[in-house]
């Protein structure tokens, strides 16, 4: 639901994978972005009303993203998919980070775009800090990029959750990312991804952005 730039964006995306894919927006004007390549269907209609839904093709539906620019018609259209037409597979994009962690913590799984864009805004004007990459429906556990001090470098990752309680999920090393290996150690502009639980972040990010003690 939705054919501004993200809905179109999405759209190509899912059909260049090979699947079949229906595109709901109020108006008809918005199929404008679309190439002409796109074999999709095109519903002009609300995407929280039934006999649109049913127009595009709900009933037979894998997953539905509501992507258009309003919370309230994202969360409403989110929440018909799933309750009515019980689609497993539903995503709402939410502006207000507020109504993102409500919504996240009654199961429907949001993209919250403004916490995301000032996190990564952040994360380029004051380097040293946690950022989300993804946080659990409840809420509870965080997969977080967090900065270390110089001093972590050449310290093992086994060390690193040692003294944080952390787990380190990945390392990203010259753009790739890597599984943690046995005796694995940081390297100088290793990008750390570490799971932890959400009481715990502001702990582990002052430990991880301090230098580590001798005893460490």
């Amino acid at each position: 639901m939705g054919c501004g730039r993200v809905g179109a964006a999405l759209a190509h995306s899912l059909e260049k994978n090979g699947h079949s894919v229906a595109i709901i927006d109020q108006n008809p004007e918005s199929f404008r972005r679309l190439a002409p390549t796109f074999t999709g269907k095109k519903v002009t209609g609300l995407g929280f009303d039934r006999d649109t839904l049913e127009q595009a093709g709900i009933d037979e539906a894998y997953a539905f993203a509501a992507v258009s620019d309003g919370d309230n018609s994202n969360i409403l259209a989110a929440r018909v998919v799933r309750e009515t037409f019980g689609v497993d597979n539903v995503v709402a994009r939410i502006y207000d980070p507020h109504r993102a962690e409500i919504y996240q913590r009654l199961g429907i799984p949001t993209v919250a775009t403004v916490r995301w864009t000032s996190d990564q805004v952040m994360r380029r004007l004051l380097p040293l800090g946690t950022t989300d990459d993804y946080r659990d429906p409840s809420g509870q556990v965080r997969l977080c990029q967090t900065d270390f001090h110089p001093g972590w470098v050449g310290r093992s990752l086994t060390v690193v959750e040692e003294a944080t309680g952390a787990r380190v999920a990945f390392v990203t090393r010259f753009g790739a990312a890597e599984l943690p290996r046995p005796g694995m150690a940081l390297q100088e502009n290793d990008v750390l991804h570490v799971l932890v639980r959400s009481v715990d972040v502001v702990d582990v990010e002052r430990i991880l952005t301090h230098a580590p003690t001798e005893e460490v």
